[in-house]
């Protein structure tokens, strides 16, 4: 199992989710917010007295998958989430030990599948 968590433009999460929930992946968690790297596009970038350094805003998407989906997510993301320009934004993946269902302690891809 593993953890895909992509930052995006937030003009384009409503294009990568429907690509996504298209090729059958269906459960994503998604996070607004602010950040300031190399992903940073720098025609859109701001500072504000709060948070002084030059960011841009994004959307953070987390998938959680089975190893073989996480190809497909990858692609999905990269292409659609795309303009061919810095600010674009970033993939990480991550090993997941283990998952725990709260609701009935369900363990594992059992809680995915």
């Amino acid at each position: 199992m593993k953890l895909v968590k992509a930052y995006i433009r937030p003009m384009l999460l409503e294009e990568v989710y429907k690509a996504l929930r298209a090729e059958g992946h269906c459960c994503i968690t998604v996070f607004r917010g602010e950040g300031a790297g190399q992903y940073t596009d720098p025609d859109h970038a701001h500072g504000l007295l709060k948070f002084p350094a030059m960011h841009s805003k994004v959307v953070k998407i987390e998938i959680t998958a089975l190893d073989e989906a996480v190809e497909s997510i990858i692609e999905i993301i990269q292409k659609t989430a795309s303009t061919d320009s810095r600010g674009d934004g970033i993939i990480f993946v991550m090993p997941i030990e283990n998952m725990i269902r709260i609701r009935d302690g369900k363990e594992g891809t059992q809680v995915i599948e």
